[in-house]
Parts: structure tokens; sequence; C-alpha cells
């Protein structure tokens, strides 16, 4: 069970990379970056979804504007660009594909 748990996390964050990126230059709100979620994880919270948001700030590939009304805004930033676009080594615990293509 432990393993499925933490496949889901790994695949949750690279998803949000991906959305993130197709959201740039402008970013995206929680309540958007969470209906992306749903579609692979219908069962996700917004809870599970800041946990990984915050672990991908953590790693620098995202900012995150916390708002005062408890929504997230959260951008890709050049690090989380580069990661996406298989430019540089991707940090351990992200769920990245690996690179086929030539």
């Amino acid at each position: 069970m432990t393993d499925l748990v933490k496949a889901r996390r790994e695949n949750m964050r690279w998803l949000l990379l991906n959305a993130l990126n197709n959201a740039r230059p402008l970013g995206a709100m929680d309540v958007l970056l969470l209906t992306v979620v749903h579609a692979i994880h219908p069962d996700a919270t917004a809870r599970e979804l800041h946990t990984e948001l915050e672990y991908l700030e953590s790693k620098d590939l995202i900012d995150i504007e916390r708002q005062p009304t408890g929504h997230w805004h959260s951008k890709l930033n050049a690090l989380g660009i580069d990661v996406v676009e298989y430019t540089v080594n991707c940090p351990a615990g992200i769920a990245r594909p690996t690179k086929y293509w030539g």
C-alpha cells in the first residue's frame, strides 16, 4: 500500500508541473489545479494538493503566492521549466517519465 501512496504523490507532482507549464506565463490558482488533478485522482483533496505544491516549492521548482482568501496562485519558475522541458535532471520524488525521444 505504501508504494501506491508514494506513486500517487510523485505522479501528482509531475501532473502539477505539467499543468503549470501549460498555464505559463500566468500560472494557475489552486482551484484550477485541483480540477486538473481530479482528472487522474478523483478523490484528491485541496489539502493534498497544497501539500504537493509545497513540496514543489521546497524543491525551488515553483513559486506560490498565498492569498488572504486561502487560495494559492502558483507559477513555474525557471528551474521548473527546465525540469518539464527535460533540460536538467529531475529531482527525486517526482515521477517524470524517462525521455524516449531524441
